[in-house]
Formats: structure tokens, sequence, C-alpha cells
């Protein structure tokens, strides 16, 4: 895959959520479907968005104990969506144990990838609320590292640490950065961010983008600008 934008689509219904995509007449922008959707309407959505031809990132963030991982990741596997993701927190055996329940009885799988550290923590909150005491950008890579090191594709992580990642894990090791605005945009409740020329520059392999998209006058307008600041 190449640089893409995904779309995240943080509606909480089928109906919010194919009238914003019926906006998109002949175009299938990469899609995030999180929790909030995913909840609501459960796998049937993942299914009927996959039937329009969109790829698909299903983003439930999974941390358990490893056994309980592989197999919430066995019944993923069969949505047929293109990426998956997981807390890199869960420690490597659960990392690896995702890996082998996400993986089909044919080899194939979607890509896994790792949350680090969400883009909503900064320094001293994660000192204070995790009792974390190293810096953030220390703990960020030993996560990214941890990950790679389980065979995991990239991780969850700012653009502002996607080069450092890739110089830490290889520039094949995917980097997928949330936390990006247009120019003078809200940051809303994000605490390390950028905007999508800037997460290009810094090595992003696919910046995730919601508001700025979801919330806009013209969403398809705003797509188009994403993309053409990102990838083009």
């Amino acid at each position: 895959m190449g640089k893409d934008v995904i779309v995240a689509c943080d509606f909480d219904s089928k109906e919010k959520t194919l009238a914003f995509l019926d906006k998109f007449q002949g175009e299938k922008p990469f899609v995030k479907i999180g929790m909030e959707l995913y909840y609501a309407e459960g796998p049937a959505i993942v299914k009927e968005i996959k039937a329009r031809g969109h790829k698909i990132f299903l983003d439930l963030k999974l941390h358990d104990i490893p056994t309980t991982v592989k197999k919430a990741m066995a019944v993923l596997s069969g949505l047929d969506v293109d990426i998956c993701n997981l807390h890199a927190a869960g420690t490597s055996r659960m990392m690896e144990a995702a890996l082998e329940g996400l993986t089909r009885p044919d080899g194939t799988r979607p890509l896994l990838i790792a949350v680090t550290q969400l883009t909503s923590t900064d320094e001293e909150i994660m000192k204070r609320d995790l009792l974390i005491d190293q810096p953030l950008d220390k703990v960020v890579m030993h996560y990214a590292k941890n990950a790679a090191d389980a065979g995991l594709d990239g991780v969850v992580c700012s653009p502002l640490e996607a080069g450092k990642v890739h110089e830490v894990c290889g520039k094949q090791f995917l980097t997928v950065t949330p936390g990006v605005r247009f120019a003078g945009g809200d940051v809303g409740d994000q605490k390390r961010v950028t905007t999508p020329e800037k997460a290009k520059e810094l090595g992003s392999d696919y910046i995730v983008v919601g508001r700025p998209i979801t919330a806009a006058e013209d969403p398809v307008a705003a797509w188009k600008r994403c993309v053409a600041e990102f990838c083009d």
C-alpha cells in the first residue's frame, strides 16, 4: 500500500455513516471504523462498507490477556478488513498471540498495527496518570520496537514521531498517524498534532483524519485537499 488518507467515520449510526459516504460519488476513500460505530452497529456495518468497495481500518484497539486477544482477532479476520490494531502496552506476548489469531488458514491476514501512546497523551499526563517516568519519545520508540520484534506491520503514533519510528524499526514498518489538522484548524482534544503536508514531510505512511473532513462544510473537498497535501 502507498501513502493514503484514512477518513475516521466516527458516527454513531449506520444511517449517518452511509449518508456521509454517499457524498463521495465515484470515490472510495479509505475509512476508519472505530469503537463508536462498531459498538452501535456491529460487524454488519463493516461488511456493508467493504461491499461498497472501501478499504477499512478497523480501529478497536484490543488490549487483554493473550488468549482472549487471539480469539477476538480470529473473529475479526473473517471481516476482510485491511488493517486491525491493538495496544502495544498489552505486551509482546499479546501481540504475538494477536498475529496468530488474525492469520487465516491460507496464511493471509489484514495488516496489524499497535497503538504506542494515544495522541491525546503528553509526557505530563503519562507521568502523572500512568507512572511512566521515561521520556515520551523513548516510550513510543520502545513500544514500536516491541511491535516490530513481535512481527507486526506498524504502529499508530503521532506524525511527530513517524520519522524516528522508521529510523528505529525500518522504512517498511508502517506509521499510521492521527492528530492531523489543516493549518489553523481546531486541534480538539489532541495534544501532538500537525498538518497533512507536514505529516508527509515527517514520514507518515497513512494519516487518519476525522473532524476536519467529516465536520467540513464540503467533506469531499476537504478530503481531496488532504489527499493533495499528503499524497501528491
